[in-house]
Parts: C-alpha cells; structure tokens; sequence
C-alpha cells in the first residue's frame, strides 16, 4: 500500500491545515510530524487527547508514520468511561496538547506535550523553528492489516468497546470517498466536527490530508464561521444534521452564509438523518442539496448520494465502491426486494471494515455473519441501488399491529408540521398491538404549541393510519450526545 498522506513529502509549501488562524504547511506537517513518530516508535497503543488543535493532528499522523494504533480520547468523557477505555487500551504513552490540563486518571500516565514547531501566540506559520522544506526521507510502509486507529463506540448498550480500523481500511475508504465525491487536493474542507470520532477523525482530517487538500477547522461551529470559511475558498463543508438544521434556521435572513453555501462545491451531512425539512429550506435559499452519506465506526463510510446523482432526500445513496451492501430479514434470509418499502438489516463487508474490538473475540464474533457485518441498522433499499435508513433495530424499529415501522419516516412528518422544532419517535410495550408509536416532541418557539391529537392525525394524514403515534409527549429538549444524535434509550415513559 502507498503511503497514506503522499502530500505529506511531494508538496511542503501547499497549506494543510489552519485552526482559528493558526496554520500548518504540509511541509511543517511532516517535520513535526516525524519527530514526534521517532520518539514513539515501539510503542503498542497511543492515546490522543482529541481537542481541536494542530497538534492532535500531528499526534494522529504521528501514530501512523510511525506504524503505532492512535486511541483518540473524546476530551469530554466521564471519569467512569474515560477509566475504562484507559484500562482497556493500556496506552503507553498520551499525547497532548501543551497547556492544556488533562483529569487526574491521565496525569498519572506517561504524557508527551506535542509541538507543532510553529511558536505560541504566531498566527500565520511563520516560524524560525520548522523550515517549509520536505521532511528527511519517506514514510516507511506498514502492513496494510496492521492497526492505524482504535475508535471507541458510544456504548449504548454497555461499557464502550474499541473499534480497531486497519490502515488498509482508512485508505480504502477515503479512496472511495474521493471517487464518489470528486474529491481532489484542490478542495478546502470546513468543518467544526469533533477529532475523536470517525466522522470528525478519518474523513474530516484524514480524508484532506490523503488528496493534498487543506482542512480548516472552525473550533467552535457557528453560521458567521461556515460563512466566512466558505466565502474565503471553502469548497466543502461537513456537518452533523445538527449543524445543519441552525444553517436552515438562519440562512434565509442571513446573505453572506446564502451566498456562501450557494458558492459551495460540496455539502454533507452524516451521523444520523437529516430532516427533510431542512433539506428542502436549504435547496430553496442556496440552490445546493445537502447530501447525505451512511456508515459507523466499525465499517468507516459504506453508501454515499452522489453529487451528480438522483436527488431523492432521505436517501443515503448507493454503496461506494469496494462495498458489499445487503439487506437481511430477522431470520436471516437475504431480501432481494429493491422496493423502497420492505425493511431488512443492513449488513456489510469489504477493505473498509474493522479488523474487530480489542479484547473482545465475544463481541466480534456476535457482529459478525461469515464476512458480513450485522450494523443493526435497518433499511429499504431502491431499484438503483440506493438506500434509505429507517433507523436502528434497537430503537427505531416499531413493530405495531403486525407492520413494521421506521421511526424515521414519522419524525419527518412530525417535523413538517409548523408547531414542532424537534422530534423523536419510539415504540414501547402495548399489550394490544405489540409496540405503540410514542412521539417526543419540542414546540416551535413563537408558535401556539399544538395538541397530540392534532399530531397524531397530522402523521397520520400524511402516512397511514397505523403510523399514527399513540402517545404525543411535549419536552423542553431532546437529549443528544456529543455528535448530535438523540439518545432516545433516554426517553422513557413517565413513572405510572
């Protein structure tokens, strides 16, 4: 396998990254970048204390000059699951940003302060310490099955387990990516996503890094900052549905951030579902579609819309190229039906898949049908291949009155309604019809917030009878983890 970040030797004076004002060429990338891999050379595991700098991007490319699995810490994490990814991971060493204070589980670990060679408090590169010139030599190569990362998952259903993606896995799938996308070193990626998760991590700084591109990273999300990023060069802009629906809800009273998405090459959404409401105010103010891309940690990115292809919103696009995609019934038969209605799990393999979870033969066996591995997402899969996720099998598939129901499609008709601001969709035990639709809804502000039976026929109007919910509760927010996604294990019916 080629090196992962060729740019890192051919091109020194090409920018690379900037955050908040503080940049990197690739040429400085590569020399901090290189003496930090001498000194961790050897080592079995590292672990990265993910904040949004310059040096958690040196630590990560790093790690993989160096051939050593990069454990990025979210910054974030409670003592109790920040204790247990520790113990599970026995990094020998953590690296970390200078100054910036870690919690006392990791102060009594081996630390290294990284240095991107650029002095505090200098915001245009300019240093005396790092010249622009190529790094000495070349990266040497690493078997292409040996571990580059050890991403942790949520942990929904228990203490997080570590993800081991393959270098062969990272190149594989940002390669498809590039294919599917376009993606060349001359994009500029702007995104404020977090740096210890798949989605902020491998596409976001991995993915520029690999064409040659630039990333910047705007610290802290904001619409002034999308827009001033963008109208500066920005070509593509990844967010989480989050993100995206506070761009809907200012764009049309805001003219710079209109005409900076509008001059976008690129907009893409990915983590959980985009609503179609905001998908449908965005095209109206801008002219540009959002599009939408499905994957998890253990699989790294499987389909993706392409930006060419069919405008269908909701839809997750075809498989990339590489991916095996299939959609399977609860007994295991394989479903051939590309209907758009009949529901099946997806189930995927290919270069781009985990290697499995560290210390846990258990738990990947159980993920594991054959070669294929079961996301425990469910799916309908269209004529041209394309897919639409209707939600996890855990909580978003409702089986009520003997059909099945996605809780997504609901929500979006909740979320067209003028009086709901967010909505969540869940089914809980009913001794009648098996499971009852439950709908958690937050009023629009400003609005006279509407009654449950007004939802109920609002969804059933516009769906079918049975998708009615059953039950409307009002909230003054949804609970939602560090990527925006809604923790609806959270919502649970009230005490009798």
């Amino acid at each position: 396998m080629s090196d992962l970040f060729p740019a890192l030797y051919t091109a020194p004076e090409r920018p690379a990254l900037r955050f908040d004002g503080r940049r990197l060429t690739y040429g400085r990338l590569a020399r901090a970048a290189t003496a930090l891999a001498a000194r961790i050379a050897g080592a079995d595991r590292v672990a990265l204390w993910a904040t949004p700098t310059p040096e958690a991007v040196v630590g990560v490319v790093a790690g993989l000059l160096a051939g050593v699995p990069v454990v990025p810490l979210n910054p974030r994490t409670g003592e109790r699951e920040l204790a247990h990814i520790v113990a599970d991971s026995a990094p020998s060493v953590v690296l970390v940003c200078p100054g910036v204070p870690l919690p006392p589980l990791l102060g009594a670990l081996f630390t290294i302060e990284v240095s991107t060679g650029v002095s505090d408090g200098v915001s245009d590169g300019v240093s005396s310490e790092v010249s622009d010139g190529p790094a000495a030599g070349r990266a040497r190569e690493h078997d292409p099955l040996s571990p580059a990362l050890v991403v942790y998952t949520s942990g929904t259903t228990g203490p997080p387990k570590g993800a081991v993606l393959p270098r062969r896995a990272i190149a594989a799938n940002l390669d498809a990516l590039a294919e599917a996308w376009a993606w060349t070193g001359d994009d500029v990626l702007v995104h404020a996503l977090p740096l210890f998760h798949v989605h902020g991590l491998v596409l976001g700084v991995l993915g520029p890094l690999r064409r040659g591109g630039e990333l910047r990273h705007l610290g802290r999300f904001s619409a002034a900052g999308v827009a001033r990023e963008l109208a500066d060069g920005g070509t593509m802009l990844f967010g989480v549905p989050t993100m995206y629906h506070r761009l809907a809800e200012v764009v049309d009273d805001d003219p710079a951030l209109r005409r900076a998405l509008a001059g976008a090459r690129l907009l893409v959404s990915g983590s959980a579902a985009l609503p179609l409401r905001d998908h449908r105010r965005i095209k109206a103010a801008t002219g540009r579609r959002v599009i939408e891309r499905y994957g998890m940690t253990e699989t790294l990115i499987t389909t993706s819309v392409r930006p060419d292809g069919d405008a269908r919103p909701g839809s997750v696009g075809p498989p990339l190229s590489g991916v095996g995609l299939r959609l399977v019934d609860d007994d295991g038969t394989v479903l051939d039906a590309a209907d758009g209605e009949t529901i099946g799990e997806v189930q995927v393999r290919g270069e781009q898949l985990f290697r499995g979870y560290l210390n846990r033969p258990d738990a990947t066996a159980a993920a594991l049908d054959g070669d294929w591995f079961r996301t425990g997402d469910m799916a309908v899969r269209y004529a041209d291949g394309s897919v639409r996720i209707v939600g996890r099998r855990a909580t978003d598939l409702i089986k009520s009155g003997g059909y099945k129901i996605g809780a997504g499609e609901i929500e979006n008709a909740l979320l067209n309604h003028p009086g709901v601001r967010e909505a969540a969709v869940t089914g809980e035990p009913d001794d009648d019809l098996g499971e009852r639709v439950v709908a958690w809804v937050v009023a629009a502000e400003g609005a006279d917030r509407p009654s449950a039976r007004e939802l109920s026929d609002h969804v059933a109007d516009q769906l079918a009878p049975h998708k009615r919910p059953r039950d409307v509760r009002f909230l003054p927010e949804l609970p939602r983890n560090d990527m925006g996604k809604v923790m609806k294990r959270a919502l649970t019916a009230p005490a009798p």
